[in-house]
Formats: C-alpha cells, sequence, structure tokens
C-alpha cells in the first residue's frame, strides 16, 4: 500500500513573516509555486495554483494562524473542486530559529483518493518528488525577496 503522506522540512535564512508572506500572499505564490495564484486566505476561502503545462489546481483554505500555520485542501485532477475522494490536506507550520524560519508541511490523504493503488502511488511519487523542488524555489525566492 502507497505512504499515506510526505513531510519535508526545511530551514529558510529569513524570518518567519517574510516566510509567512512568500507562502500566502498571490504575488509571492505566483513566484516559486506554478505560473498564476488566487488566495482568499480564510477558512473556506478558494486558491487556485495555475501551471502553464499543468493547468489550474484548485484548493479551499482550511486553517489560517498567521504567522505559524496555514492548511488547505487542494483537487488533485486539475479544473476540480477539492472534494472527497479527488484532495489531499496541505499543512504548512513555520517556526523562527533565531532569525531563520523552519517551515514544515506536512500533505495527507492520499491514501483515501479514489482510483487504484497504483493511481495513489504515483500520485505519493510525484507529489514528493514536487515538493522537493517547489520548496528548494521557495527557499530561493524567500531568502532573496524584501516580502
Amino acid at each position: 500500500m502507497a505512504t499515506d503522506r510526505v513531510e519535508r522540512e526545511i530551514i529558510i535564512n529569513a524570518p518567519q513573516d517574510r516566510v509567512w508572506a512568500v507562502l500566502t500572499e498571490p504575488d509571492h505564490v505566483a513566484r516559486w509555486f506554478g505560473d498564476s495564484a488566487e488566495v482568499d486566505l480564510r477558512p473556506g476561502g478558494k486558491m487556485i495554483f495555475g501551471w502553464k503545462e499543468h493547468g489550474n489546481h484548485h484548493a479551499r483554505v482550511e486553517r489560517v494562524e498567521p504567522p505559524g500555520f496555514f492548511s488547505y485542501r487542494w483537487a488533485r485532477p486539475t479544473g476540480t473542486e477539492p472534494a472527497s475522494g479527488n484532495s489531499t490536506l496541505v499543512e504548512f507550520t513555520l517556526i523562527p530559529e533565531g532569525s531563520a524560519t523552519r517551515l514544515r508541511v506536512v500533505e495527507t490523504g492520499f491514501a483515501s483518493l479514489d482510483g487504484s493503488e497504483e493511481d495513489r502511488g504515483t500520485a505519493v511519487k510525484q507529489n514528493t518528488e514536487g515538493w522537493i523542488s517547489e520548496l528548494g524555489e521557495l527557499q530561493e525566492y524567500a531568502e532573496r525577496s524584501p516580502a
């Protein structure tokens, strides 16, 4: 059976408030996570992440606790709203460490995705690789951004 979670943790040489802005403000998000972003930063708020080569992924904000915690549920298929069987939960925890910030990302819910065991395994693999890449871009952007 495929794992049900992806976890990544990085240290970003930027203060917590800057990392929070880079993580939650659409103008910043579009610079490290896809090509465009819409963010209604409140529980139940809608989000859209756009990639030229992958289309738009829709999400719904679950929790917002500035500047230390943020979560959303996003739909795996492009162009669809998150719902039971098609989405995973992404949680970001930001912890200040001196002048830096520890960012932890946990994505869960792969085991409850519709489709075959192979499909779920592919989703875990793709998102594991995706978070490595995307968090690298977030780190680079946050460390050079005047957010």
